[in-house]
């Protein structure tokens, strides 16, 4: 036996295993966090497809004051958004509300009680509005 391997081929023969092809080389060392490569230059990263959890027809309102503190915030879920529409729809209701909030996975947050004024938004928006709990 050999002391020492001259290539992958040889190293694959002692072991009894086929010697992988280039291009499973190539496929196997490609790296994910790579933005340019000098064989072909800038390297787009692609993203992955967001998945929108369906809805059944309803926006979800509730206030909630758990784990904030005791301070009342208002959340609205299952509009069926894609993150771009659900921030825009976010930044419009904190207009109109006049407060803060946020946009959290497939909820919007918005600080404050004012659930009426954020029905009436979200009716011209075209949603059905149903209240949750108390």
């Amino acid at each position: 036996m050999k002391n020492s391997f001259s290539s992958l081929s040889d190293l694959a023969a002692a072991f009894g295993k086929e010697a992988p092809s280039e291009g499973e080389l190539n496929q196997n060392t490609k790296d994910d966090s790579l933005v340019f490569s000098t064989e072909t230059g800038r390297i787009k990263q692609q993203k992955p497809e967001e998945d929108i959890t369906p809805s059944d027809g309803y926006a979800h309102v509730r206030r909630e004051t758990k784990g904030r503190k005791g301070k009342g915030v208002v959340t609205i879920s299952g509009l069926a958004l894609k993150s771009n529409e659900l921030k825009k729809l976010a930044s419009k209701l904190k207009k109109t509300c006049g407060s803060g909030g946020s946009v959290v996975g497939e909820t919007i947050e918005v600080q404050g009680d004012k659930r009426e004024l954020i029905k009436q938004v979200l009716e011209k928006e075209g949603f059905k509005v149903k209240f949750i709990g108390g």
